[in-house]
């Protein structure tokens, strides 16, 4: 009996998949869509499946697509994955937006080629009609028209819109800004930093040890510049590699290293075709699973 096309590409998926595993010396875990509050357990059974096979690297490698969702989620997954794995490491072949760039921060050293991207990290959380929204987007415009109401410009279509706003839905939207500076600062001076041992740039104090004290400062300054709306203008801004090197961060530059970028190439566009191909809102793969 001849395999279908399904178990076909289910196959291909997975040798890709483990070529890119033999080329890093790491185990992989890709993930393709939204981070949703909810699917917890079944990562943590992926996870906890790949790191008691006998052939586990101490280096976890995430390769991430996503336009974002619950940060809630994320920092779940970020507990799970570092309960496992010593080394984190994240491949973004295209983009990873909001949550998922706090989800890159979390790892020791982000790879990425000159087309991919990250995002602000404008909080998404979802309305009272289940949509992800950008909370900043919103608490702008409460901030502005309380600036025109004290000074007495605040038009009535303006005060009708205000007035009509949850108080309750609006805090939540404050305490999700307030979680994702928290969670990336913390996740920067404890992991993408870890290696950062002497000042390197600095003319005045190159050579010299950095303080924890010093990667706090530099995490909370890139957790606020990625989280200024004024600067990026859009919550769907994408940033590429030279804009995130331009804040502080640095980014391993794969787009000359070969063969890993043709192996995440190859393996991203046949993804991509059989995500879109079966409308699949996540997708998830290991070598154990696909």
């Amino acid at each position: 009996m001849k395999p279908n096309v399904h178990t076909t590409i289910k196959g291909l998926l997975k040798e890709k998949l483990i070529k890119i595993e033999d080329e890093l010396k790491a185990d992989v875990f890709s993930y393709n869509g939204t981070f949703t509050d909810g699917i917890e357990m079944a990562i943590k059974s992926l996870i906890e499946e790949l790191a008691s096979d006998p052939d586990k690297k101490d280096r976890l490698v995430v390769i991430l697509t996503t336009t974002g969702g619950s940060a809630f989620a994320v920092e779940r997954y970020v507990d799970i994955i570092r309960h496992n794995y010593t080394y984190v490491d994240f491949i973004i072949p295209d983009y990873a937006y909001s949550a998922g760039t706090i989800f890159c921060m979390s790892g020791d050293n982000i790879y990425m080629d000159y087309s991919s991207v990250l995002g602000p990290i404008d909080p998404q959380v979802q309305n009272k009609e289940g949509k992800w929204v950008a909370a900043l987007g919103y608490l702008d415009k409460v901030n502005e028209a309380i600036q025109k109401s004290a000074a007495n410009k605040l038009s009535e279509a303006e005060f009708l819109m205000i007035k009509d706003l949850d108080l309750a839905e609006l805090r939540s939207y404050e305490q999700a800004k307030e979680l994702t500076n928290v969670l990336l600062k913390q996740w920067l001076a404890k992991y993408k930093f870890s290696n950062w041992t002497t000042h390197r740039t600095n003319v005045t104090l190159k050579g010299q040890p950095v303080t924890d004290l010093e990667k706090e400062a530099k995490a909370e300054d890139i957790a606020n510049k990625l989280n200024d709306n004024t600067l990026w203008k859009s919550h769907g801004r994408p940033i590429n590699i030279k804009a995130l090197q331009s804040i502080g961060l640095q980014i391993e530059d794969f787009s000359a290293k070969e063969p890993l970028r043709t192996l995440v190439t190859d393996y991203y566009h046949l993804l991509s075709d059989y995500i879109v191909s079966n409308n699949l809102p996540i997708f998830v793969q290991t070598r154990k699973f696909v």
